[in-house]
């Protein structure tokens, strides 16, 4: 018997989309866009992420592509995906922890009140350091461990080492390269995708005797065989 998936600490729910529970692929064609949701929620108020990765006829994973919230509220998540080449794909959905945005939503509200400030920007100055290596090296890491230094220089003015969390290249650099903890994925979802002519090309098939009768140039007439 077919042991269960294990649900992760943070689940994957209702994938869509589904024929028969997973059973049957879902179908596309090459080069169409489609939309894959899932429900993701987790215990506590942590800040979570989600993300789909296409595997290609080979068993290859493709760029992973992030998803966004649909509703803020109702834990269904979204993503645009679109397969190039013909073949049996699959989808999954990952789940995960973001400490990033759970610590700059608590920062957002205990800095402007001076709640424990200096606390808060060495968390901000340790995340941002973990982070910075997890990003490829380059000037978007440069700009991660530029962000995680002047948090955690106490020689500049507190508002100073707040804004730096927020530097554009440092943000830009973090949501292509998330810090991603607690990542529990969904099962992997079959997807069938045809040539194009499947949007259109139709398939009939052809019953002699539709087509009447036979009248021989020396008998009687017979049925279409």
């Amino acid at each position: 018997m077919k042991r269960p998936q294990a649900i992760g600490r943070i689940p994957v729910r209702d994938v869509r989309p589904a024929v028969e529970c997973g059973r049957r692929p879902a179908k596309a064609v090459v080069g169409e866009t489609f939309e894959v949701t899932a429900t993701v929620f987790r215990e506590g108020h942590d800040a979570v992420g989600a993300n789909v990765v296409l595997r290609d006829p080979d068993g290859r994973p493709g760029p992973w592509t992030p998803m966004r919230e649909l509703s803020p509220g109702t834990d269904r998540w979204g993503a645009l995906v679109t397969p190039r080449r013909t073949g049996s794909w699959t989808y999954t959905v990952e789940a995960w922890s973001d400490p990033v945005s759970t610590w700059r939503r608590n920062a957002r509200i205990k800095i402007p009140a001076r709640i424990d400030v200096g606390l808060v920007l060495e968390e901000g100055a340790e995340l941002f350091a973990r982070a910075a290596r997890r990003v490829p090296k380059g000037p978007a890491r440069d700009a991660v461990r530029a962000a995680a230094r002047a948090l955690g220089d106490d020689s500049l003015d507190v508002d100073e080492r707040f804004a730096a969390a927020f530097d554009p290249a440092a943000e830009e650099a973090l949501d292509r390269h998330p810090l991603r903890e607690l990542v529990s994925a969904s099962r992997p979802m079959p997807l069938l995708v045809e040539r194009e002519r499947a949007l259109y090309g139709a398939w009939y098939e052809f019953f002699p005797r539709s087509e009447g009768a036979v009248v021989p140039q020396d008998g009687p007439p017979v049925s279409g065989t």
